[in-house]
């Protein structure tokens, strides 16, 4: 799928007949929600880290295409979009949001990392949203993608058929989306947007544990939010957790394509690791959403073990072929 959609849009890039890239899904449960997964899991439990490899190098440069495509490229989500799906959508000029819109970035609760481009964009939602998505792995409806910038429009999901066929006329893209724009609807997590600022503003994991847990015993208004937002991350992978945090730190100052390099070089150590091969068993494989980490603390991951992940690799760097630069 990565390499069809690189090579269409490489063809609709150089044609002047199309003017815009339109996006949806086939299905109508997800737009697109990471099915590759498991492959990857089978491959790396077989022993295949190096088979694995090759498809996050090639899916990265696909998320730098879209981000630098120079035409519009608008995405219909109306359904699941996570993992893959966001960097296939959330890089592009327009994301519309259907009523079934349902974003999350939940890879640490699976031993992975937020990739696909989140090193770049979860620093860049407003406040501490980003950062409260990269540790959580909380979903966002419509309205708090909207808020937070995830998503660009509101459509209502029964005119989705209508829009697209609107946006295959001769009007302007905006002027389409504008005409079919709906409400935002009721903020629901980022109705905490005030205390997700203040709680999740630490630069370690533990600090934020350590805030939600005083919060949570304050008695005060959000309370309840910190407790059970505590809960969350603590049943996520430590490494996990780190990883992303630090993530979301270093990519405010980092152009796209660093990210993409970041992320890759990430990738290419977690392949090696346990978490990811465990996450994916309880999650996915024999669903009894029991992981056992290893480290299984906090304290048992160094700041050493970060930072070798983050470290360039000593072959096979990550970097946009030239052809792709322009």
């Amino acid at each position: 799928m990565v390499r069809a959609l690189a090579r269409q849009l490489e063809e609709w890039r150089r044609d002047p007949s199309v003017t815009r890239v339109i996006v949806k899904a086939s299905g109508e449960k997800a737009f697109s929600a990471g099915g590759d997964i498991r492959a990857l899991y089978d491959l790396g439990r077989a022993g295949r880290q190096s088979e694995m490899l090759p498809f996050w190098r090639e899916e990265y440069v696909l998320n730098t295409v879209i981000k630098r495509y120079p035409k519009p490229y608008v995405s219909l989500i109306d359904g699941i979009c996570m993992g893959g799906g966001v960097g296939l959508s959330v890089h592009g000029s327009h994301r519309v949001a259907g009523d079934r819109f349902l974003f999350a970035m939940p890879e640490v609760g699976i031993g992975f990392f937020p990739d696909v481009g989140a090193t770049w964009f979860l620093p860049r939602l407003p406040g501490e949203a980003g950062t409260y998505c990269a540790v959580t792995g909380d979903r966002l409806g419509a309205a708090d993608a909207l808020a937070a910038g995830i998503a660009t429009h509101r459509v209502a999901s029964a005119r989705f058929a209508e829009l697209a066929d609107a946006l295959c006329g001769m009007e302007p893209v905006d002027a389409t989306l504008k005409a079919f724009a709906a409400p935002a609807g009721d903020l629901k997590v980022l109705a905490q947007r005030v205390a997700i600022d203040r709680l999740f503003a630490g630069d370690r994991v533990e600090d934020i544990l350590a805030a939600l847990d005083a919060e949570a015993a304050s008695g005060r208004a959000d309370a309840a939010f910190a407790a059970k937002t505590a809960a969350m991350i603590r049943s996520k992978s430590p490494t996990s957790l780190k990883l992303a945090l630090a993530q979301v730190r270093a990519g405010r100052a980092l152009s796209f394509e660093a990210c993409m390099q970041c992320e890759f070089r990430i990738v290419s150590r977690i392949v090696y690791g346990h978490d990811f091969y465990e996450g994916v068993r309880a999650v996915i494989v024999d669903k009894d959403n029991a992981p056992r980490w290893k480290p299984d603390t906090l304290a048992g991951v160094s700041e050493a073990e970060i930072e070798r992940h983050f470290a360039p690799l000593t072959e096979g760097d990550w970097s946009m072929p030239p052809q792709e630069r322009t």
